[in-house]
């Protein structure tokens, strides 16, 4: 295990060193969301009852901030890895692919957290939350952020260029995210948007996680959480092949 062990400390490191940048910069991006939504869209956007709107922004922009930076966290580094050649001393120690895919989506996870935890306290100092069910919440945040990590360790393989791994994020986690009802409850959407909706699998992961906090939802929570897992286990099944197959980075 110490090889595992170092390949994480060393994934940690890279997003410490930078912590302006991988932290506190989408802290600030979430917060400034936080601030001009709730002041535009209080009292327009219907939502669960008596629930404020700022209440209700408040879990759906902590798990997109969750989802970005995991995604962000394990594409950034495996292709600027590849892109400078130094993946090579990664790929020489004998380390298996498990040991690969858990360092580097296990990193992912932590970033993720450090972020969304980061947004929710700045967050509590301007809107009052209740915790309903805290272990949906990290069930839901731990599920989300471990999907996006192996998504984007799947994305750094099969990218060759930045632009390429900026391409993946631009066209489908950023509109799955914006469109998983961050800003909105899909009830206030018309019946065909509502369907179409349901076909997102980030909706899932940001529903079961607002129930976290105010104990009601769109979908009921357990099959949300069953969505999740079962997204998490076809992408790690998905990740650890292209791994074991050596995919674009042996060769």
């Amino acid at each position: 295990m110490s090889g595992f062990g170092t390949l994480l400390y060393k994934e940690l490191l890279r997003f410490w060193k930078v912590a302006f940048q991988t932290i506190a910069a989408p802290v600030l991006m979430t917060l400034l969301y936080l601030l001009i939504f709730s002041h535009v869209m209080q009292g327009r956007a219907p939502v669960y009852g008596t629930v404020p709107y700022a209440a209700f922004l408040v879990p759906g922009l902590v798990m997109m901030a969750v989802l970005q930076n995991a995604f962000a966290n394990a594409s950034s580094s495996l292709i600027q890895s590849k892109v400078t050649g130094n993946i090579i001393f990664v790929l020489l120690p004998p380390l298996s692919y498990w040991d690969f895919f858990a360092a580097y989506v296990l990193a992912s996870v932590v970033r993720a957290m450090a972020v969304g935890i980061g947004v929710l306290l700045v967050s509590l100092a301007f809107v009052g939350l209740s915790f309903a069910h805290p272990l949906w919440i990290f069930a839901f945040a731990f599920a989300g952020s471990a999907i996006l990590g192996t998504l984007g360790l799947v994305a750094g393989i099969w990218a060759e260029k930045f632009d390429q791994v900026a391409a993946f994020q631009s066209f489908l986690i950023m509109p799955l995210t914006f469109l998983s009802g961050v800003f909105y409850s899909i009830h206030s959407l018309p019946p065909f948007w509502q369907k179409l909706s349901q076909f997102n699998p980030f909706f899932y992961m940001i529903d079961g996680f607002r129930y976290g906090f105010f104990g009601v939802s769109d979908i009921n929570p357990a099959l949300s959480l069953l969505i999740a897992f079962v997204s998490l286990a076809v992408c790690t099944a998905a990740g650890l092949a292209l791994l074991k197959s050596g995919y674009k980075l042996r060769y």
